[in-house]
């Protein structure tokens, strides 16, 4: 109730997580799966974040939804990682889909291209096209918050920014991403030449999204996701109780 207060959410579950930060991300998809089977915020377009381990998560652990309203499972982010973790985000945007009975709509594209001209090719893609126009309205998106940084199984090279890249953004002002799009302490767009780089969701089109569902924990997540309430980014939030004490601590 004191986070809903303090940063207008819609919704907000808390759980105590037993562990360290390793156990969070089974502890909270558990919660959000049992809270999204008998949730009334679906619609017919759902966009999802399948590089997000707590999300895929959440996918696996989500019991089929009757009257979803479901129609379409876009993915909101091209791949990231090495191959195997691109499989496994295809297999949790299937399984999200098959629970909803909804079609998957897969971005099979890196998420993150070396040039703008690579980018530009990526998007003639007829699939490419499909998927992101598709994202420019969103009934429910499940967003992936993280660091201006490296995080998870990511690193130089796979699909993803280098460590200069990074530097530079944070020297800008970044502490945290939303999909890949950079954000400051604020919640604020940050303006960076990356953006030419991603083949994702944009901000616009995540503001437009009618709920945004964030299932996030953890002392790295907690700067980043302190920015994405700030910025209002965030309708629904499921996370631990560390995490929860720190955004209250910190609330404007």
């Amino acid at each position: 109730e004191a986070l809903e207060e303090a940063y207008g959410l819609r919704e907000c579950h808390v759980v105590e997580v037993a562990g360290g930060d390793e156990s969070i991300p089974r502890e909270l998809s558990s919660t959000a799966a049992r809270y999204l089977a008998e949730a009334t915020l679906w619609g017919p377009r759902v966009g999802f974040t399948s590089w997000s381990s707590t999300l895929r998560e959440v996918a696996r652990a989500l019991e089929p939804v009757r009257r979803s309203g479901a129609t379409h499972v876009v993915e909101m982010l091209g791949d990231l990682g090495a191959p195997l973790l691109q499989h496994e985000a295809g297999r949790a945007t299937l399984r999200l889909a098959a629970v909803l009975g909804a079609e998957p709509v897969l971005l099979r594209t890196p998420g993150v291209l070396g040039t703008p001209a690579l980018r530009e090719a990526a998007l003639l893609d007829a699939h490419v096209e499909r998927a992101l126009t598709m994202l420019d309205h969103l009934d429910l998106a499940f967003v992936g918050v993280g660091p201006a940084d490296f995080h998870g199984p990511l690193r130089e090279g796979d699909n993803f920014f280098g460590a200069d890249q990074l530097a530079a953004v944070r020297a800008a002002g970044a502490v945290g991403q939303l999909n890949q799009r950079f954000i400051d302490a604020k919640g604020q767009a940050v303006d960076t030449p990356l953006d030419d780089l991603v083949v994702a969701i944009t901000l616009d089109q995540l503001r437009a999204a009618d709920t945004r569902v964030v299932v996030a924990g953890g002392i790295s997540k907690w700067v980043p996701l302190h920015a994405a309430l700030r910025g209002g980014w965030v309708d629904v939030l499921v996370t631990d109780l560390a995490t929860a004490r720190y955004l209250i601590a910190h609330a404007d």
